[in-house]
């Protein structure tokens, strides 16, 4: 996707995570493209549980071959490049764009956002995942003094664009879009890979920074659309305060525990939603 340095790792689908929201947002029997589509963990699952036509961009090689098996197409573009919407120029439009985990590592997300609606279809809309850069245990690095880059997640030593969910928000305005669905990923800090630093603060430290309404947010998946074809809009709001005080980690098992059962069945899951949010669980 970017010239500077792979990004390679195959994301997890699991129940609760970013690439089942993505997942989730698309639906079934779409035209799909996949913008950065890497070695294809969310592109396999759209071309064969979700029988959606993909057509994926991708800078990579060895991505390329991977992801292969699973498109209609793959076209090999460099998204810095503000030149790559001409590859696709004469396809038909899409029903659904995807970039999960792709704007963070560009030059300029903004206009890169703004060419990814072109190739939408009248009905169309984007499907984008974000890394939270306002997670509480990256806070804890910056506190430790350590700003710990990695070959994965917050932190990726690849990323160099860093947001917030008033960022995110600024995001899609620029880009003329307007933000219709939204899921967080909750991770508390002792779950990231940064719950060394974590446990480094005082205990007073780590109950005002896991305060924050934001803090356990890990990323955010975002269903916008062309903002001339959209009424309302949503704004990206932290979960509300907490009604009950389950600790952290009952949360996180409960969430993806009834995230998992209820898969089968949308409309208790629907439910559901409503009363993990009364406990002040974001579903």
């Amino acid at each position: 996707m970017v010239k500077e340095g792979k990004h390679l790792y195959e994301y997890a689908v699991d129940a609760a995570s970013a690439g089942a929201f993505v997942v989730e947002f698309v639906g079934v029997g779409r035209r799909v493209l996949e913008v950065g589509c890497g070695p294809g963990s969310i592109t396999r699952i759209l071309h064969t549980a979700s029988q959606c036509k993909v057509t994926g961009i991708e800078l990579d090689p060895d991505a390329i071959e991977k992801v292969t098996p699973f498109c209609e197409a793959v076209i090999r573009a460099d998204l810095n490049n503000p030149d790559w919407p001409g590859l696709i120029a004469d396809q038909a439009s899409f029903d659904v764009v995807v970039a999960a985990d792709v704007l963070e590592h560009l030059y300029d997300p903004w206009k890169t956002l703004e060419r990814m609606a072109q190739p939408l279809g009248p009905e169309g809309f984007l499907v984008i995942s974000l890394p939270h850069a306002c997670h509480a245990a990256v806070a804890s690095c910056l506190i430790n003094g350590d700003f710990q880059y990695r070959d994965w997640g917050l932190l990726d030593r690849t990323h160099i664009r860093f947001f917030g969910l008033a960022n995110m928000t600024t995001l899609f305005k620029r880009a003329g879009l307007k933000i219709v669905d939204y899921r967080f990923v909750i991770k508390p800090p002792e779950e990231t890979e940064f719950a060394a630093s974590w446990a480094r603060l005082p205990a007073s430290l780590r109950q005002a920074l896991g305060s924050v309404p934001h803090a356990d947010i890990y990323q955010v998946v975002i269903k916008a659309a062309p903002a001339d074809r959209i009424d309302a809009e949503l704004t990206l709001e932290p979960p509300r305060p907490k009604v009950f005080a389950l600790p952290t980690r009952w949360k996180h098992r409960i969430r993806n525990g009834l995230a998992r059962r209820l898969d089968p069945y949308p409309r208790i899951k629907n439910g559901a939603r409503h009363l993990l949010r009364f406990l002040g669980i974001n579903p």
